[in-house]
């Protein structure tokens, strides 16, 4: 009973994580910094979405299925965003800077 509470309240704690991450992506000025906000705001959502889940979780394979998505979400969300992120660089757009 404690646990589903718990779990209740990390899953809603995602949300402005999420919603941040959206609005990041809305009204940054350029490509990296729109990268930057999902990146971070959608890994950090997921991870209280993630505790949340383990908090009401019923058996360790769950918790351990759980955290593998979580890893491997941060691993592949890093490197696509690292290389998306150089393909830019590559083409010669150069990051916003307050003039």
């Amino acid at each position: 009973m404690i646990s589903d509470g718990i779990g209740l309240v990390l899953t809603v704690a995602a949300i402005p994580f999420f919603v941040g991450g959206s609005v990041g992506l809305l009204r940054f000025p350029d490509f990296f910094t729109r990268l930057h906000a999902l990146t971070k705001a959608d890994n950090l959502g997921l991870g209280f979405v993630v505790i949340g889940g383990i908090a009401t979780a019923d058996s360790w394979t769950v918790v351990l299925k759980l955290l593998l998505v979580w890893f491997l979400v941060l691993v592949s969300s890093s490197t696509a965003a690292h290389l998306m992120a150089h393909s830019e660089l590559a083409k010669g757009i150069a990051p916003w800077s307050k003039r």
